[in-house]
């Protein structure tokens, strides 16, 4: 049996630094420039000193500044996420009508369900690698915040750095408003409902990502507005005033009415019962996105619709319970 044959490794590269970069620490530019190389081996070669800036060794939170050249070792590629963008853009050519709004500054992209945000772990190429190389004119092209792998709806990408920047400062204050749909099991009682609750992630022995409410954890806050009752669930309006992993769902779980669909914190037998009326995933949208535009200060209101296999869900619900 013939044995793997491992990839050459690249080349030496020198990257120049301009304004968009300017302020960035080393070892966070390496992560976003690396894509696909693991952490670990990226903190290897700073401490060993192969990363040079303008020739000369230098820490990892060292702040990049106009002009400096970056020297980046060679580097041994065998992980599937480290493909030409070309490549990765290969076969999404669906995803260029599924964009929103694009400017200099900004894209939104309705996110289809069954597609990861990034590459990882089983995943060669994501959504951003696929965009990346569906805009190779774009230098800079990263997520201002992420989505999972089965919500579907508006995605925020930033297009340069300053934007970024801006982006994240209002994801931290909360000065960015996101709507969520979502079935949840139960019959809601009474009117809109704010729960605080804080979420901490932990990692069972699976390997997976697991977020509890937990006292320890992380300010998280989210309002569920019931939108139409279906005896056995109910169609909400989720706002979430913080951006925690997977805070939706945790904390629709933790009310009692977790999300259709949700194999992770929901209800075995809901979700099964949903099955036979033809559910397929989860049912959690990302339907609008409000904000202040970080460049033109321009009102940005943003709204994918509600996928044709949720509306239709949605009808047979209503035939079935009449709401």
């Amino acid at each position: 049996m013939d044995k793997a044959v491992k990839p050459p490794p690249t080349p030496v590269r020198y990257l120049e630094i301009d304004e968009s970069r300017v302020g960035q620490r080393l070892d966070n530019f390496l992560i976003a420039t690396l894509k696909g190389v693991p952490k670990s081996h990226i903190y290897r070669i700073l401490r060993k000193g192969e990363v040079r800036i303008n020739r000369g060794r230098t820490r990892p939170d060292y702040r990049l500044e106009a002009g400096d050249v970056v020297r980046i070792p060679p580097l041994r590629l065998s992980s599937a996420r480290d493909i030409d963008p070309q490549q990765a853009a290969a076969g999404f050519a669906w995803l260029l009508p599924r964009i929103l709004y694009e400017d200099d500054d900004l894209l939104v992209v309705n996110k289809p369900a069954g597609l990861a945000v990034h590459g990882g772990t089983g995943v060669g190429v994501g959504l951003i690698e696929a965009l990346r190389g569906l805009r190779p004119e774009a230098p800079f092209l990263e997520l201002a915040h992420r989505l999972d792998r089965d919500t579907t709806g508006c995605l925020l990408l930033a297009k340069t750095r300053p934007a970024m920047l801006a982006l994240h400062r209002m994801l931290r204050f909360g000065e960015m408003e996101k709507t969520y749909v979502a079935l949840v099991a139960g019959a809601w009682r009474g009117g809109a409902r704010e729960v605080s609750a804080a979420l901490e992630k932990n990692r069972p022995r699976s390997g997976q990502h697991q977020v509890e409410v937990t006292e320890d954890g992380k300010e998280a806050t989210s309002l569920f507005t019931p939108l139409r009752r279906f005896g056995f669930a109910t169609l909400m309006e989720v706002r979430l005033l913080t951006g925690r992993t997977h805070q939706a769902r945790v904390h629709a779980a933790h009310l009692g009415h977790p999300i259709a669909g949700d194999e992770k914190y929901g209800d075995r037998e809901f979700n099964r019962r949903l099955q036979g009326l033809g559910l397929k995933r989860l049912f959690l949208h990302a339907q609008r996105l409000r904000f202040t535009h970080p460049v033109s200060a321009c009102k940005m209101d943003l709204e994918a619709p509600v996928p044709a296999e949720l509306s239709t869900l949605l009808e047979r619900l209503t035939h079935e319970s009449p709401a």
